[in-house]
């Protein structure tokens, strides 16, 4: 069973890092785009369905057609673990790559987006500072890199509760004979 968490795992892991890594560092110096994290958490899904794959193929072939509820989600959380240290990892790596300030560029466009909304000057100077606050926190690894992998680890639990759920009924999606 470990064997097919890594596999699975890096699969999700790779499907949702490479687009990850090429949008980060070929979308250098541009704002953050408005449909960005549509594309991101679309990705996660998409990745993170080798959770329902690898939990069906598991009942299907190693358990003869059957599996329990809580054995099919640990292996859905494990395979969501692997992939979501691999998106930590590929987000590090893109960082690094392109050079970016990414908790200043955020920043500045929050700042940018409440600013034509409309927001006072004692909004916009309580904003910079926690916008400032957040760049100053962001900086630091033991602040980014679990704020990283709570981006996509809560998908891959919601993915692993509804496939654990949906595959401990033998007559979802039955073995083919």
């Amino acid at each position: 069973m470990l064997r097919t968490i890594f596999v699975f795992g890096g699969i999700a892991g790779l499907i949702v890092g490479v687009p990850l890594f090429v949008m980060t560092v070929g979308l250098k110096g541009h704002p953050p785009m408005p449909w960005g994290m549509a594309i991101g958490y679309t990705t996660m899904l998409i990745a993170l369905s080798a959770v329902f794959v690898a939990i069906k193929r598991r009942r299907d072939v190693e358990g003869g057609g059957v599996i329990r509820f809580w054995p099919a989600f640990g292996m859905g959380l494990a395979i969501s673990l692997v992939a979501g240290v691999i998106y930590v990892l590929v987000w590090e790596a893109a960082l690094t790559v392109s050079g970016i300030d990414f908790a200043a560029d955020y920043g500045r466009e929050v700042i940018a987006q409440k600013r034509a909304a409309g927001a006072s000057a004692a909004e916009l100077a309580t904003l910079t500072k926690d916008m400032a606050a957040f760049a100053t926190q962001y900086a630091d690894p033991l602040y980014r890199l679990p704020m990283t992998f709570t981006e996509i680890f809560p998908v891959g639990v919601l993915v692993s509760l509804i496939s654990a759920a949906l595959l401990r009924n033998p007559r979802f999606l039955p073995a083919r004979r």
